[in-house]
């Protein structure tokens, strides 16, 4: 695969991240739950939710794979497990002590009226707590809440890293071989159709590692799918020249879907599995009419691009608590949820960017932060396209 290729990775990466600024800043507004919620509330946005959610964290994974597989033929497996420990356990610690306690203070003060202040709050996070209890059960401390990516982006590179380079390369040739036509919609439809009847029910999501099956048995796979087509150049093509196909049935499923939802819960209850198909339709083929589009129109180099592939991920790190630390301190202010919904978002951009400017000019930051040494070397080589891409 052309080292070029590997620009649109970098793109969608960009714009997932970004997304799920957007996406948590709505968690706030919607009836679904959350760390802490707006006092307005409701289903309004909940479509336009549905539109990113089936697929955003598949694409990630997706990336998360292809990337691996790039720095596995570079480092060999024993470099990958070292290079990839050490950009994402450290970032995972430090955030789970320095980034993430703001949204367990916030979410005790709001669900259980916790009357203590932040430092008092923070010697019962380290020392695990775990009496801030409410109807939907006790708060984890230390936790990694919205850092769950990081972990399991981990384990599954470790594995990557045990199956070896020339494993996965046959395994992408193979999938090239048999995915094609309508096996390429409807096999991996049916697979996550499956999981989500077979597995979900049992095995709800928990972002807690150990217990976590169906949300594994979702990732896993679009994380090796990721890494086997990494270098099939010929999938990509063939996608693209899909892209409208892929389109035009999101648009059908996602429909299909808001048709569901808005029907009465004795119907919902008696087909749940039809849900359950026309969401694994909407999330196979959003992921691939992302990919599609992306390959086709964003195959480019920048300077946006370099700048951004560096700042996303500290973005990453920093966006979830910024939203919850804002939205708490705007509620009194009584903005119409429009506006302060706009205002949490430039807010949370504005200054996770601020950080990202001063954390990636201080040597000893960075590390902490999931960026590697200063760029030294020529921008465009694969060593600079895959770094980054978490």
């Amino acid at each position: 695969m052309d080292n070029k290729r590997l620009y649109f990775l970098d793109w969608l990466r960009i714009c997932a991240f970004f997304l799920l600024v957007l996406y948590h800043t709505g968690m706030y507004y919607v009836s679904w739950d959350w760390h802490v919620k707006s006092p307005a509330a409701g289903s309004t946005i909940e479509p336009l939710m549905l539109l990113s959610s089936p697929w955003r964290m598949s694409l990630l994974f997706l990336i998360g794979g292809a990337a691996a597989a790039f720095l596995l033929d570079k480092l060999g497996g024993k470099g990958l497990a070292k290079e990839r420990s050490k950009r994402l356990l450290l970032p995972l610690v430090f955030g789970m002590f320095f980034i993430v306690p703001p949204q367990s203070y916030f979410e005790v003060v709001s669900d259980v009226a916790y009357q203590g202040d932040y430092f008092d709050f923070m010697q019962l996070y380290v020392t695990g707590y775990d009496g801030f209890c409410d109807q939907n059960g006790c708060l984890d401390m230390p936790t990694w809440n919205h850092l769950w990516f990081l972990p399991y982006l981990w384990l599954y590179t470790l594995l990557l890293a045990a199956v070896g380079s020339r494993r996965v390369q046959a395994a992408g040739a193979g999938l090239l071989r048999h995915l094609q036509g309508w096996k390429l919609f409807l096999l991996p439809v049916a697979f996550l159709a499956l999981g989500r009847i077979l597995l979900l029910p049992y095995w709800p999501h928990t972002h807690n590692l150990t217990a976590d099956w169906h949300n594994h048995a979702l990732s896993l796979p679009m994380f090796l799918f990721g890494a086997a087509m990494a270098r099939q150049d010929g999938f990509w093509q063939r996608l693209a020249a899909l892209r409208f196909k892929a389109l035009g049935l999101f648009c059908a499923s996602w429909a299909g879907l808001m048709g569901f939802y808005m029907m009465g819960e004795a119907f919902q209850v008696a087909w749940l599995p039809l849900g359950r198909v026309l969401y694994a339709t909407c999330q196979w083929s959003g992921l691939l009419a992302v990919c599609a589009f992306g390959y086709q129109h964003l195959n480019f180099d920048s300077a946006a691009r370099r700048y951004l592939t560096q700042a996303v991920f500290p973005v990453y790190l920093l966006h979830q608590s910024l939203i919850i630390c804002l939205a708490m301190a705007l509620r009194a202010a009584g903005l119409p949820p429009a506006l302060e919904g706009a205002l949490i978002v430039l807010l949370t951009l504005a200054i996770s960017f601020a950080v990202f400017e001063m954390v990636r000019r201080v040597p000893l930051l960075r590390p902490l932060f999931g960026l590697g040494k200063a760029a030294g070397s020529r921008a465009g080589a694969k060593g600079d396209l895959v770094q980054n891409l978490a």
